[in-house]
């Protein structure tokens, strides 16, 4: 593990750090917030996934999360949304497909299968390392994240149930295999067969019968992607009659920005304590 930057904040540590990964093929970074009681104790973990474009530092930076994880005694991990590197494939007029863009799935077809294989490294690979190198508790584990990473974050928890003890997610992509903004790098992932899609789609997911017990969602109403792309209304209709519990908040003028996350972040980290406890 390469240390690339380790900063005090909050009585805890907020660190960088990058490490070669066997699922991307590549070197991945990832950030990684230690609370103070992780000097004494393993602590509850919350991943964190971020949307389209982003990186790591994303919500780092903006996201405003460690002094309520401090408070709490949560580890927040936040990886990057893609592999990396200068032999990585990507598009470079393109912001919805490659690199900032991994959806969290495992690429099938050429050439993005060699490296896009971030459902393996979130959910297995990078797991795995955490456990390794920090006082990790890993029989309580959360997952959250926004847009492409609320995404992400649900699709997760759905085939992931037994391991994950809560979910919830700052305006999801909740059915991207008919998003405007989605469905041209699922095909170029995935390919043609839609079939093969519904293992990334959280409302095709529970109507295949995944089920996860509760699900937080915030959404703001000034988002300009909520219409085309958002959507949360989808997965309201698909839960119906599942036994799954959705706590959707919709938010005046709120936008698709880290204003808007930041705003409620700690809302988010105290529902995930709770559940993590």
């Amino acid at each position: 593990m390469k240390v690339l930057s380790q900063n005090t904040a909050f009585g805890g540590m907020q660190g960088v750090f990058s490490h070669d990964s066997q699922a991307c093929k590549t070197e991945m970074t990832f950030a990684v917030y230690v609370p103070p009681q992780a000097i004494s104790a393993s602590c509850p973990v919350l991943w964190y996934l971020s949307g389209l474009t982003c990186t790591h530092a994303n919500v780092m930076e903006k996201g405003e999360y460690r002094r309520m994880a401090a408070e709490l005694g949560l580890i927040i991990v936040c990886p990057d949304t893609s592999p990396r590197g200068n032999d990585v494939p990507d598009e470079l007029t393109n912001w919805q497909m490659g690199k900032g863009a991994g959806f969290y799935l495992d690429a099938t077809e050429t050439p993005w299968a060699e490296n896009y294989q971030m459902y393996t490294y979130i959910t297995q690979e990078l797991p795995a390392f955490v456990g390794q190198h920090f006082r990790v508790d890993m029989n309580r584990q959360g997952i959250f994240g926004h847009s492409m990473g609320g995404h992400g974050a649900m699709t997760i928890a759905l085939k992931n149930p037994e391991r994950f003890r809560s979910c919830s997610a700052f305006a999801p992509i909740v059915e991207p295999s008919t998003a405007d903004w989605s469905v041209g790098a699922f095909e170029k992932y995935l390919g043609a067969d839609k079939a093969a899609w519904r293992q990334y789609d959280a409302c095709a997911l529970v109507k295949d019968g995944a089920r996860f017990p509760e699900f937080l969602i915030d959404q703001g109403k000034a988002d300009n992607f909520l219409e085309n792309g958002l959507r949360p209304w989808l997965i309201e209709d698909a839960i119906k009659g599942t036994g799954i519990d959705l706590t959707l908040r919709m938010h005046e003028r709120y936008d698709h920005s880290y204003y808007f996350i930041s705003s409620f972040m700690d809302d988010h980290l105290k529902w995930h304590a709770k559940r993590l406890a």
